[in-house]
């Protein structure tokens, strides 16, 4: 149960991020364009790359949890394994 909700947590707070991102780079270039056009682009570009970083913060945090849900159970197995050999001797 506490794996589904990491799961669902981590889903909206990619989704909202996408959001963010898309939504963000509109309000950063109107709220720089008084600046001139080159430079509400720049700063755009700039909020866009900076909230990539977040959504691949994100990613990690799910790559991580799969790798310590694939080392859990290899564990597990060469638990399993290392018990048949020391019965077998």
């Amino acid at each position: 149960m506490q794996e589904a909700n990491f799961h669902k947590i981590v889903s909206f707070l990619l989704g909202a991020s996408w959001a963010i991102v898309l939504f963000g780079a509109l309000i950063t270039f109107k709220s720089f364009l008084f600046l001139g056009f080159f430079t509400a682009v720049f700063f755009s570009i700039f909020f866009v790359f900076f909230s990539l970083f977040m959504i691949l913060a994100l990613d990690a945090f799910v790559i991580n949890r799969k790798r310590l849900e694939e080392s859990k159970k290899q564990t597990k197995l060469l638990e399993e394994l290392t018990k048949e050999k020391t019965h077998e001797i």
